[in-house]
């Protein structure tokens, strides 16, 4: 575990290199900071021993007492400014670099777990990923900023303390330094305790914050089918669980905490003792008894603090182990090395637009090894042809657009688009050749302008222009601001069918080479379906067209229609032959002009 961290850590370490004036500002501080610390039990000790009449510091000894008093406040009030000012100063450079690197750290991971393929988002909870990218990120940064530099500024001040002390009185010190000795043993004894325990509450906070996104987002079905009371009561288990894991937590955090201050307690007792023995024998003045009786209190103060940071570093390390475990997650969809892509596809790979020809070669895929979804799949769609895929649900219609978008990859099998595997294929350029108009349509809050754009560079002129030959004016014309009304989450504001509409407006702007369809009117209504049908056939022309299709009218349109069943290809065909032939088409086909089914 140690050296994982380590591992982890140093991975890390990179990412502070932005600031490293401000950290070694930082170090640079800690040695005055520690000195004025350790400055002060001086001065008020050699104040005691001015009263008595026994100063052992030569410059206080030729001066009268009330002289010699007044010097020692003046150097005290100092020490204490000097002291603040530089902690000051510390503190904001050492918070300012945990505000960057918090910045840094969250803007990778959100960009790695947008480059992770979506096998990995099926399988983990979206409330999980978003504990990661918050609190463990704010628990990481405490750890680099404020527990890392805080620790190194005790451990300075420690020594610093413990050498003036050896220096002044020996024995006080060797006793003062043994007692620290049972404290750093019980921090270490339950360091690896409290990490099992923390990891445990980061996890019940990650399930907690998983519940309650699923149950906002699917808030109509829990209102509608009456889900409230027994979605509140498992949200409340999950609560709880959360509460256990956080109370086992606590009894670390008040265990170290008590434990300490017996043991300063048995310090200054046994200080006391020693001390005022050596002053009643003459051995010691009573103003380097208070010196040290001061010493006793600051130099339990860094473990004080050690043990308040306790948690925090604890906590730091348990996100820098969960933060690793994201972004040791692989990218399994990324661009092949120039190395590896063929002749055909370092040439062609960066145009924009190409012919459009689809082919699938003995395709392969399961999303769980037991269960397959497409097996030994083959079929060519040629440039500007028009297929319809057709067949039950779970036939595998969907995840032959996963993977030609490269969503995915197949297990077995290759996928060509104009006679170049995918693979060898930029993933910018295969998604700018591909325009895609999915069943459940998702549209991002802000403008209707941006979600029209997306990544594409249009002027507001040449966008309103684009909206209109794509017959948007009347749904344009209906919003408050035009395309410039601003969408709520998920376009909350529009129709079921307007956001449809809008997403085949921004698929039909980037003027694709094969457009893929999953039933893309579906949620339109007769006169708003209408109204699109014409635009969609001028964007279906000269275009390679994957239609998902579960309409009879829309099947009987494609030039040929790819009948599947259980990931396999068993019928293909124009509509008339495939009614003809008397196979699966053809049963759905009939009861759907019965309405009995869909296609």
């Amino acid at each position: 575990m140690a050296r994982l961290d380590r591992q982890r850590l140093a991975r890390l370490l990179p990412y502070l290199g932005q600031d490293r004036n401000r950290l070694i500002l930082s170090l640079v501080l800690l040695l005055p900071v520690a000195g004025a610390a350790a400055i002060q039990p001086l001065l008020v000790g050699q104040g005691i021993a001015v009263l008595r009449g026994e100063p052992t510091f030569p410059w206080l000894q030729a001066l009268e007492v009330r002289d010699a008093l007044r010097l020692l406040v003046f150097t005290l009030l100092l020490a204490v400014l000097v002291r603040l000012g530089l902690q000051g100063l510390q503190t904001y450079n050492v918070q300012a670099v945990g505000q960057r690197l918090t910045a840094r750290i969250r803007d990778d991971l959100f960009a790695h777990a947008m480059a992770l393929s979506l096998r990995f988002h099926d399988r983990t909870p979206v409330g999980k990923l978003l504990t990661r990218l918050t609190s463990d990120v704010d628990a990481l940064a405490e750890v680099f900023g404020s527990g890392a530099v805080g620790v190194l500024a005790d451990l300075v001040t420690l020594l610093v303390i413990a050498g003036t002390m050896l220096t002044i009185e020996w024995r006080l010190g060797l006793l003062l330094l043994a007692a620290q000795v049972p404290v750093v043993v019980g921090m270490l004894w339950l360091q690896r305790r409290y990490r099992r325990a923390n990891y445990r509450v980061r996890e019940e906070l990650s399930q907690l914050n998983a519940d309650l996104q699923e149950n906002l987002q699917g808030l109509e079905v829990v209102q509608m089918f009456r889900r409230e009371a027994i979605n509140s009561a498992r949200f409340a288990a999950t609560t709880n669980q959360y509460r256990k894991a956080v109370t086992g937590t606590i009894l670390y955090e008040s265990a170290i905490s008590a434990f300490i201050e017996w043991v300063a307690l048995i310090a200054v007792a046994a200080v006391l003792a020693l001390g005022g023995t050596m002053v009643t024998a003459g051995a010691l003045g009573l103003g380097t008894l208070t010196t040290f009786i001061l010493f006793s209190q600051r130099l339990f103060d860094p473990l004080r603090q050690l043990a308040e940071r306790f948690t925090q570093i604890q906590g730091g390390l348990t996100a820098v182990e969960r933060i690793g475990e994201l972004l040791e997650q692989p990218i399994e969809i990324r661009d092949l090395p120039l190395a590896q892509r063929s002749r055909a596809a370092l040439e062609r790979g960066d145009v924009q637009r190409s012919a459009g020809e689809v082919v699938f070669e003995n395709v392969s895929f399961a999303y769980r090894p037991d269960e397959p979804i497409l097996s030994d799949l083959s079929f060519r769609i040629a440039a500007g042809e028009h297929v319809a895929l057709v067949g039950p649900t779970g036939s595998g219609k969907t995840t032959v657009i996963r993977l030609l978008c490269r969503l995915y990859e197949p297990q077995q099998g290759r996928i060509l688009l104009d006679g170049i595997d995918i693979r060898e294929l930029p993933l910018a350029s295969l998604r700018r050749r591909l325009g895609v108009v999915l069943q459940d349509t998702f549209l991002f809050s802000g403008t209707v302008a941006d979600n029209l754009r997306l990544d594409a560079d249009i002027d507001s002129e040449e966008l309103r222009q684009l909206t209109r030959d794509l017959g948007l004016s009347g749904l344009v014309s209906r919003l408050p601001d035009g395309l410039a009304t601003e969408l709520r989450e998920r376009g909350g504001n529009l129709s079921s069918g307007e956001r449809q509409l809008l997403a085949v407006a921004r698929v039909a702007i980037r003027d694709p080479s094969v457009l893929v369809m999953d039933e893309a009117t579906a949620f339109m209504d007769p006169s708003t379906e209408a109204t699109l049908q014409r635009d969609l056939e001028r964007l279906l022309q000269r275009r390679t067209a994957i239609v998902i299709a579960h309409r009879l009218a829309t099947v009987e349109a494609a030039d040929r229609i790819l009948v599947l069943r259980r990931g396999r290809l068993i019928e293909e065909g124009n509509h008339q032959e495939l009614r003809r032939a008397g196979g699966l088409y053809a049963q759905l086909a009939e009861l759907q002009e019965r309405g009995l089914a869909s296609l």
